[in-house]
Formats: structure tokens, C-alpha cells, sequence
């Protein structure tokens, strides 16, 4: 297997490695009672999922 014949220098190697920074996850809002919640997914607060609710939730 191939070995390279000079070090790469670490500005080369930082480079390359950019665009490896990881993104937070976005929040939307829900349509049924506005708190934030991930996209695809089901609301935690009223339990609704594209305008359907389909988790019951209790009331405390």
C-alpha cells in the first residue's frame, strides 16, 4: 500500500477537514400549539403530527 513521501502540513490537513463542522438541528414551530418541535416528528406538548393528533397526552 502506498505511504505518502512528505508530511502534509496542518493547514493543508485543516483544509480539507472544513467542511466537517456538524449543523444544529432546526426547529419548527407546530401548527396546533406553536411550541417548537423537530421536523418529522411528533409534537411532545399536543401530541398532533401533520395536523392529526396520534399520541395521546395527558393533562396535568
Amino acid at each position: 500500500m502506498p505511504n505518502p513521501k512528505r508530511r502534509h502540513s496542518k493547514t493543508r490537513g485543516r483544509k480539507r477537514r472544513t467542511h466537517d463542522a456538524l449543523t444544529a438541528a432546526t426547529a419548527g414551530r407546530c401548527p396546533q400549539c406553536g411550541e417548537p418541535k423537530a421536523a418529522h416528528r411528533v409534537c411532545a406538548y399536543c401530541g398532533h403530527y401533520r395536523a392529526r393528533q396520534v399520541r395521546p397526552v395527558d393533562e396535568e
